[in-house]
């Protein structure tokens, strides 16, 4: 996978975190709250049609109605966001993408 974690290491994930994020829902690392936050981008970055309102009640047990609303905003920003990298072409965070306007 070529993809930057720089900000994930700046907030203070380590290798350890980043590597078990495929597997969260297994892993020790996370706390609860970390779970029902990182299960609701798994569902909106995947098939958003599959929320429920099972998971607004385990999110609701860590976050208030006001938090769930930023973590998903955030999640919407940065699914959009790498999706657009993806549909680019881009390999690496920061690289330059020329775009052919002359098409049309």
């Amino acid at each position: 996978m070529k993809a930057l974690y720089a900000s994930a290491r700046d907030q203070g994930l380590t290798q350890e975190h980043i590597m078990a994020l495929p597997k969260f829902q297994d892993s020790e690392l996370f706390t609860p709250a970390e779970k029902a936050a990182l299960k609701f981008a798994d569902v909106i970055a995947g098939n958003h049609f599959s929320v429920t309102q099972e998971l607004f009640d385990e999110l609701h047990q860590f976050y208030t109605d006001r938090q769930i609303m930023a973590l998903g905003w955030r999640m919407a920003t940065f699914t959009g966001y790498g999706r657009l990298v993806y549909a680019l072409g881009l390999e690496d965070v920061g690289e330059i993408c020329t775009l052919d306007h002359a098409k049309s």
